[in-house]
């Protein structure tokens, strides 16, 4: 009696021990869902040239849907790419409905592919300075041409101006960074 009593105790703890360190796990697994989803939510905001107010993001193990409108083609795309640039992003399902046909000759394939990867460029840098702790960010404004990075604004040392021109010019994709950034007080 006493082994079987013994038996059953120990089959219990470790199944207790099994279901728990797998609860742990999951809830890991959904932290991290969280945090990239935090993540391309804010990348879609930052980017002006889309309301991420229609972009809906869903993330399951790593994997992002996108769901809901956008005005372009382009617009689609352009989603697609900056969510893909996210930290932590395994694969991109790409469901958003495009509202408005976009028919214009003039613009070519190189010609929008340039715009997609300045936008994304403009992004990237966007968000790497908005989530350094050293960089004032949200004083920084971003514009991007043609992979030139022309960063204005204010900073509040050299060594903060230093650091903000670094951040862009070590970005995929930037061919130049202008410096336009003032020191103040």
């Amino acid at each position: 009696m006493k082994k079987t009593t013994l038996s059953v105790l120990t089959s219990i703890v470790l199944g207790s021990m099994a279901f728990t360190a797998n609860a742990a796990q999951d809830w890991q697994d959904d932290a991290k869902d969280a945090w990239i989803d935090g993540k391309a939510e804010t990348t879609l905001l930052l980017n002006t040239n889309l309301n991420s107010f229609d972009i809906n993001t869903d993330v399951t193990d790593g994997n992002v849907t996108l769901t809901g409108k956008v005005n372009s083609s382009v617009d689609k795309a352009l989603a697609a790419e900056l969510v893909k640039s996210v930290d932590g992003v395994n694969e991109v399902n790409n469901e958003l409905t495009v509202m408005k046909a976009h028919h214009d000759k003039d613009h070519d394939s190189e010609t929008l592919a340039d715009t997609l990867t300045d936008s994304k460029v403009a992004t990237v840098v966007k968000t790497r300075l908005l989530f350094s702790t050293d960089v004032s960010g949200t004083d920084i404004d971003v514009d991007v041409e043609n992979g030139v990075v022309t960063l204005d604004g204010t900073v509040s040392s050299d060594a903060e101006r230093d650091l903000a021109l670094t951040i862009a010019k070590n970005t995929d994709n930037v061919k130049k960074v202008v410096d336009e950034l003032r020191i103040t007080g």
